[in-house]
């Protein structure tokens, strides 16, 4: 279950983001999609993503604004990085299948098929079944999604493509 972490009425969104940046040393500021295995999901932006860590934080883009939602990795099937918290709706889905083109480089293509039914598809570099998750990237530079970061424990089923060299 995510915790929300209320700040003082009347503080403002920048300065939220303000102190966080202040205590986390960084000013690299990503929008999120976090998508949970129960079907629930958050999206905002965050400064402090790192898989190696057991949670990261979300501030909402709108409501709630003066609101930090504490995100437990254990309760995601994956975070997706966006190019835009609004989507786009209009875009073709990818072909099913491993015909697409990959970029130069050793890179595997996989599919995804998550425990709720969903798939997706994508290029990762650092697949590792001992890890607990991995980064995909679009087969389409068009894509929102910029990359994603796909929780294991939250796949029914892998396939994996070696292209490259």
């Amino acid at each position: 279950m995510e915790k929300g972490v209320t700040y003082r009425s009347g503080q403002k969104k920048e300065a939220v983001w303000s102190s966080m940046k202040d205590k986390l040393g960084t000013t690299t500021l990503n929008h999120v999609v976090a998508r949970y295995k129960n079907g629930k999901i958050v999206k905002g932006s965050t400064y402090n993503f790192n898989p190696q860590r057991k949670v990261f934080h979300i501030v909402p883009k709108e409501k709630d604004a003066e609101k930090i939602f504490e995100i437990s990795f254990s309760e995601l099937k994956a975070v997706f990085f966006v190019k835009s918290l609004e989507g786009k709706r209009d875009h073709p889905p990818v072909k099913d299948g491993f015909e697409e083109e990959a970029k130069a480089g050793a890179v595997r293509i996989v599919r995804v098929t998550f425990l709720d039914g969903e798939t997706l598809m994508g290029m990762t570099h650092a697949y590792d079944p001992e890890r607990k998750g991995f980064f995909i990237h679009p087969l389409d530079e068009e894509d929102n999604n910029s990359r994603t970061f796909v929780l294991s424990d939250a796949i029914k089923y892998l396939e994996i493509s070696q292209i490259g060299s």
